[in-house]
């Protein structure tokens, strides 16, 4: 796999404008629920009713509980009642849980940090390039006054998909789409109470480009693995301090 020549942060907000055409399959009721709680739109906690669902977003039932029935699978709702999913609530974001996604997401993203140190030189010294110059506008971002959250985590968020898409494979990639989004909605949220940790950050960054470059894959395995597990820790401080968001 080649690595990109560039990257640029991707949008903060989905683009939810487009309306839901009659006949598609509950993959698109799926994806706009899934931005709504990634974004944060649908807060943890919130009750989710089926026809509230449907009416807004101007489909039918049907794939709307398609939709929520995928979402409870891969954790974004839960059903507290344990019962039928008639009122499912958006995942709270708790210490346990972010201690559980940013675990995964360590494995998941080590292996492809694993698989791009493994490229030709050519291509590691150009991902590695890339890697460096997004790290050095994630850097910058962060030393001013008033730094665009938004804008530090599209940076984060570009970083690691960068490495990611340039070592990881098919299986792997929908692995890592799959779960992300949801360590992403706790990145989203506290990001504002984790200014002093960010260069900390940068500096793991630096390494996961350093490993890539050299070709040393266990290195390189460890820098990311080693990046998302104090990310874990610093997160479950600042919620210790905070406090959880939709549990009761």
């Amino acid at each position: 796999m080649k690595a990109p020549a560039a990257a640029s942060p991707r949008k903060s907000v989905p683009d939810r404008s487009a309306p839901i055409m009659r006949g598609e399959r509950p993959l698109v009721v799926y994806e706009r629920l899934r931005d709504l709680i990634v974004h944060g739109h649908l807060a943890p906690g919130s009750r989710l009713v089926e026809s509230d669902v449907a009416s807004r977003l101007g489909v039918s039932r049907t794939p709307v509980r398609g939709a929520l029935q995928r979402l409870q699978q891969e954790g974004y709702i839960v059903d507290p009642s344990g019962g039928r999913l008639a009122r499912p609530t958006v995942a709270p974001l708790t210490s346990e849980d972010c201690r559980e996604l940013f675990h995964i997401v360590a494995e998941i993203e080590g292996l492809s940090g694993r698989w791009a140190a493994g490229l030709p030189a050519a291509e590691r010294r150009a991902l590695a390039r890339t890697l460096r110059a997004i790290n050095a506008d994630f850097r910058r971002e962060a030393e001013v006054r008033r730094p665009d959250f938004n804008r530090l985590h599209d940076l984060d968020t570009t970083f690691h998909r960068t490495y990611v898409e340039a070592g990881a494979g098919r299986r792997l990639l929908a692995l890592h789409t799959t779960i992300k989004p949801q360590a992403e909605r706790y990145e989203r949220l506290y990001l504002s109470l984790l200014v002093s940790d960010l260069q900390t950050s940068a500096a793991e960054h630096e390494a996961i480009a350093a490993a890539i470059e050299r070709g040393n894959a266990d290195a390189a395995q460890r820098a990311v693995q080693t990046n998302w597990r104090n990310a874990a820790e610093r997160l479950e401080r600042v919620i210790d301090r905070a406090g959880e968001r939709g549990s009761w």
